[in-house]
């Protein structure tokens, strides 16, 4: 199963480079004022769902773009063709393909592909997570001042007045740095990687964390809400390794969102 879904996977990040190659204005579609979706978004969806459901037809599916296929099977697959639309719309490299797999609502496999930089990232819940052939590992950084952190504003695209900002401010000041990439799959996959530490965000959905949800907790990482618990995404997400978690969770708990 893992290497059919790689292998899907990496065809439609060879739609994405060459959709993103002949993009034009006439592409577009704002689903709000600021969030875009392009009919590249849509073909790879598309993609995906009729391979997906062609090898395992009593599966359910949810997709970002088409919404959801339901199944009684007890297995979902939840798909972002795209996770991180306007840096694929502006040319840069920072976008990815993410697709997971639920099993009797556990999430039990992920891919996540970042086509522009060759980028495949994938984990099996108990056999570790891996970029290419090689196994990864989240980071040894134990303090804040020494951690590299990303986070993204979904809230601010959708208008939300209770944001990321105050957080932003009182964060990233305890950093060494902050990175802002735009794809909340890749966000989780670099944390996963060690070249992150960690990663928090709001008003995110299911499809945007899943894959890389997998993945994270196979490399040894730790994602809640912003209270600790599992009420994510819907009460914000936090991802880290074991020894900043906890830190990070001590500052995002009074900012959690309700439910």
């Amino acid at each position: 199963m893992i290497s059919f879904i790689k292998d899907l996977a990496l065809e439609a990040g060879i739609i994405c480079l060459e959709g993103q190659k002949n993009l034009t204005c006439h592409d577009l579609e704002f689903k709000s004022a600021k969030d875009i979706v392009t009919d590249i978004d849509k073909k790879v969806e598309a993609f995906l769902v009729k391979a997906i459901l062609t090898r395992y037809p009593d599966h359910g599916v949810l997709g970002e773009e088409y919404g959801a296929v339901q199944s009684e099977s007890g297995f979902r697959w939840i798909i972002d063709p795209i996770d991180g639309t306007t840096s694929f719309v502006h040319r840069l490299p920072f976008y990815s393909i993410s697709i997971a797999l639920e099993k009797e609502g556990k999430l039990v496999l992920g891919v996540v592909y970042a086509p522009a930089m060759d980028q495949l990232f994938y984990a099996e819940k108990g056999k570790g997570a891996f970029i290419g052939d090689t196994a990864i590992q989240v980071s040894e950084t134990r303090g804040l001042d020494n951690a590299v952190m990303a986070t993204g504003f979904a809230c601010l695209r959708a208008g939300m007045k209770n944001n990321n900002l105050p957080i932003f401010n009182e964060i990233v000041p305890k950093l060494r740095d902050i990175r802002r990439f735009g794809s909340a799959a890749l966000d989780l996959c670099y944390t996963a990687l060690g070249s992150l530490d960690g990663f928090w965000e709001m008003n995110l959905n299911i499809y945007d964390i899943a894959a890389g949800t997998v993945i994270l907790k196979e490399a040894g990482g730790v994602v809640t809400d912003f209270t600790g618990g599992g009420q994510y995404p819907e009460k914000g997400f936090a991802a880290a390794n074991k020894g900043l978690h906890n830190k990070l969770i001590r500052i995002l708990t009074k900012f959690c969102p309700s439910a």
